[in-house]
This record gives structure tokens, sequence and C-alpha cells, in this order.
């Protein structure tokens, strides 16, 4: 029931809401802590808050993209609860739904990286198009790794956005789409991104396995009732993947991160996949950079890359 507040356990409710596309749907959640209630991201939209099941003292956001800061202006302004949200996170949410010029930067980046400028265009009229329903909110109160939510600790979980966070709390982790239940999350390079996002998102899958919570509520999907099993899952997962883009490179000429894409995830997807396949083609072309089994070549003009 979209809209509608789920008690999952005593002191966490989940409220799902639609989506156009990708998984169909976005969960927040509300979670007691020592003092009170946290609505836990917001949705691409504005939503309609009246179905709350208790008061809020506070928003906390997990991480930039759409699906979860979009709705975060409008939820503050029908609660009056102030938003909570990542140092790093909020700095790039400013960077890209508060300017104008992040089509062109984009648009520029994926050209540097061999898509075709007719792609390039259909990307950027389908890839920005969330822009304008992406309502976050100005100036909140910034956290970093190791801090207290009303006595949640914010891990640091980079990987999925560079500013992702997670909430811990006697072993209930609040996971945002670090880990979810039967897919993958997208690891994808962007302009202006951290180096290596593949690399933060195995380090940040090892967190979990040591911390080895008992269940951890996603994004998106059902809980994860071993947070653990599910994040070496994903790692094996991201081993293959390593694999196939190290093969795709054996015995060929330098590449374009497109070119490559189209290696491994066919040559019939849509704009908005496009740009998921290259973005995350790139992350694992990168992480091969950094473990000396690829090499980047090429200018500023055209990036290419090839077997080391």
């Amino acid at each position: 029931m979209f809209g509608e507040p789920v008690e999952l356990a005593d002191g966490v409710f989940r409220i799902t809401w639609p989506l156009a596309s990708g998984p169909r749907h976005v969960h927040s959640y509300v979670v007691r802590g020592d003092e009170g209630w946290t609505l836990v991201d917001t949705g691409l939209t504005e939503q309609n808050w009246d179905a709350l099941p208790v008061p809020i003292d506070r928003i906390f956001i997990t991480h930039m993209h759409p699906d979860h800061v979009g709705g975060a202006a409008g939820a503050t302004e029908a609660t009056g609860a102030p938003v909570v949200q990542g140092r790093v996170d909020y700095a790039q949410c400013e960077r890209v739904w508060g300017t104008n010029d992040w089509p062109k930067r984009i648009g520029t980046w994926f050209t540097q990286h061999g898509m075709p400028a007719d792609m390039v265009v259909d990307l950027i009229k389908n890839g920005h198009v969330f822009a304008s329903f992406v309502k976050f909110a100005w100036r909140p109160e910034l956290v970093d790794d190791g801090d207290r939510v009303d006595g949640w600790e914010v891990i640091a979980t980079p990987g999925h956005a560079d500013g992702h966070l997670c909430l811990l709390r006697d072993g209930v982790l609040v996971a945002g789409d670090h880990v979810l239940d039967r897919i993958t999350p997208a690891i994808g390079l962007f302009p202006e991104s951290r180096p290596d996002p593949l690399g933060d998102y195995l380090q940040s899958l090892h967190k979990v396995i040591d911390r080895a919570p008992r269940i951890a509520y996603p994004g998106h999907r059902a809980p994860v009732e071993s947070p653990a099993t599910r994040a070496q899952e994903i790692i094996e997962h991201h081993k293959l993947r390593l694999e196939l883009a190290a093969s795709a490179l054996q015995g060929r000429p330098p590449r374009s991160g497109f070119e490559i894409s189209q290696d491994l995830w066919g040559e019939e997807l849509g704009p908005n996949q496009r740009r998921f396949a290259v973005a995350e083609t790139l992350s694992h072309l990168e992480r091969l950079v950094v473990e000396g089994d690829a090499a980047r070549v090429g200018d500023d003009r055209l990036v290419l890359y090839t077997s080391s």
C-alpha cells in the first residue's frame, strides 16, 4: 500500500512511495531513537505526510539521489522537523540539484567517454527529467561518519553515492541503497565524484560484514535478514563483473567506456539504461586501473582504456 505506514518491528515503520521507473517504489522509514522519531528519506516528490504514525523530530537523508532526497523540502515543511544530511552528500546535492549547469557537465563527461553526440542529447533530456521534481532542503544540519543522530550511529558507506550514509543501532541497519535484497545497487563513476567508487563500495560492504547487523531496512524491496551474508554476495558479484570487464580489454586496442559498456551490457538500451551502463562500466574499469589490471590512456577529449 503506497503512502500507508507499516510497522515492521517495535520502533520501526516503513512507508512506500511509487516511482515511475526503476524499481517502481522507494521506502521511507520512521525509526525511534533516544528522544523521539526520525524520518529516513523522503521519496522523489512532495508526498502526503498526513499518515505519519508519530510526530517527527528530525528527517535524515541517506543520500542525494532523487528518490531519496527529492521530497525533503516538502517533508520539513509538513512536519516542522529539521533535515539532517551528510556533509559530503549535501555538497554534491547542491552541485547537482542546486545548479543549472549539471546537464552540460554530465553531457561533457559522457562525450569524453565515447558516447555518440545524438545519444548524449537523449541522455541529457531523459536523465535530467527528475530535476524539476527534486526539492531538497537547503542548509540542513550536517553530520559525518561516527556522529550520532538521536542514538543512531552514522556510518559512511560511499559507493552507490559518494556521501551515502547508513544508520545503525542495536543490530538494526537503516541501509538506504547500500545493501538491497536480490538486486545490486548501481555503482557508477560520474563527473566530480570520488575516483574509485567501486573500491569505496567494496570497503563499505566490509563494514557491514564486520558489524554484522541482524537486519537491514533498505530503500527498495524487502528487509535484508542477513546483511553480512548479502554484502558478501554483492562482493562476489562485483568480482565477476571485474573479470568480465578485464576480459573485454584483452587483445583489443584501446577503447572508450561507451564501447566497452556495449560488450558488457549489450547495445540495445534506452538512454537512462545506457547512462547507468556506461557509468557502471567506468567504475569497474577504474577499479581495474587501481589494481594494475588496466590502463587509462587518451586525453581530456577522449578517455580510453586498455589492458595493462
